[in-house]
């Protein structure tokens, strides 16, 4: 079988992790605060804030950026559901817009129009590992006085210019669940530059706690922490910390490797009309977090992934349209994002992952390009 993914990951933080448990400190402390700090360093930010996950970091941002009951976000649809669900759970309401239809990210031209007196935030999606144009989203906020909290989840190295993701935004949400290029196992970060917000993201993803375990037991302090706001348990294990180090430190190598692929793929489908490969900007180079092709054919897209998982090819749909699910499909019931509807039902995504062989490409190619009707040449 040709999986989707496959973990770049082994013995090295195999032996991290153990050595974590053999300390007998399990939950967020010293192994958490050095990756924060080396994601921070990687991506140019003041502060990065370990959570749970992307979910419970887009959360805690959107609450740090003031979003509350009664406020409005607007977002792409086209994206993992997590993105309008975070909004949901800050007791907002997620404004839907349509996508650049060669990015698949949010259309800025669109964002200006979807504001009302509501609007509090705008969270962009830097889809796939692309990057969103988020300078031309920041200049759309700043002249609202909106905060932009940005779901990077799995773009994590991309950058727009000169600046990595995570530098540029208010707030900017990684995640690390094994689908992403590296991994955690579970886990998301927050980076920010805003020095009140990341003390206040610290406290709130503990409880609300004015200081944390760590700080309580390296100072030998017998003083009692206060809980001044209502917090979460959305805390990351040092388990998941030390993991993330070694992984932190194998980033670059992992994100050469998946574009080396991805390149691959472009070439053995470059002849092929029916089938476009990612757009790349010319600012805004990809990560491909995964591989995602639009099919230009009238055979049903499920025919082909059911063609391809008999051959043991697995393959996944490209995003889901947010809108269209049942739950937010009741709740928008006359909404139209034809860009949005479009690319989900003409996107796919083929396997790519760190270690997979020219062999196994050719493999997932040939597949693809018989049940269109036109063969690999050998």
């Amino acid at each position: 079988m040709i999986p989707i993914t496959r973990l770049a990951i082994g013995e090295e933080e195999a032996a991290a992790a153990l050595a974590v448990i053999r300390s007998g400190w399990l939950t967020q402390g010293e192994r958490v605060r050095e990756f924060e700090e080396r994601v921070a360093t990687y991506v140019g930010a003041a502060h990065a804030i370990a959570t749970s996950n992307c979910t419970t970091a887009l959360h805690l941002s959107l609450i740090a950026a003031g979003v509350g009951p009664g406020d409005e976000v607007i977002c792409p649809s086209f994206s993992f559901i997590a993105t309008a669900n975070s909004i949901v759970h800050a007791g907002a309401t997620p404004v839907f817009v349509d996508i650049d239809p060669r990015t698949y990210n949010i259309d800025p031209a669109l964002v200006e129009a979807a504001i009302t007196p509501r609007t509090r935030a705008i969270m962009p999606v830097d889809q796939i590992g692309l990057g969103a144009d988020i300078p031309a989203v920041l200049e759309i906020a700043r002249r609202h006085g909106l905060r932009v909290v940005e779901d990077a989840a799995p773009s994590i190295g991309a950058t727009v210019g000169e600046s990595r993701l995570g530098s540029l935004s208010d707030f900017t949400c990684f995640s690390f669940h094994p689908r992403k290029s590296i991994t955690t196992g579970e886990g998301g970060v927050i980076t920010t530059n805003d020095d009140a917000a990341a003390e206040r993201l610290r406290s709130i993803r503990s409880h609300g706690a004015s200081v944390s375990d760590l700080a309580r037991y390296q100072s030998g302090s017998t003083d009692l922490e206060e809980y001044r706001e209502l917090g979460y348990n959305y805390r990351m294990t040092d388990i998941q910390g030390a993991i993330g180090i070694v992984q932190m430190r194998r980033l670059d190598e992992v994100l050469a490797a998946r574009r080396h692929l991805a390149l691959r793929y472009n070439e053995l489908l470059a002849d092929d009309e029916r089938i476009e490969t990612p757009f790349e900007p010319a600012d805004r180079p990809h990560t491909f977090q995964s591989y995602c092709v639009r099919l230009r054919s009238t055979r049903p897209r499920q025919d082909l992934m059911n063609d391809l998982a008999a051959r043991g090819i697995a393959t996944r749909r490209g995003v889901m349209a947010i809108h269209l699910e049942p739950y937010y499909r009741s709740r928008y019931p006359q909404l139209s994002l034809p860009e949005t509807e479009r690319a989900t039902a003409e996107t796919l995504l083929l396997p790519l992952y760190v270690g997979m062989t020219e062999a196994e490409q050719d493999e997932v190619v040939r597949a693809l390009q018989a049940h269109l009707g036109e063969r690999l040449s050998d």
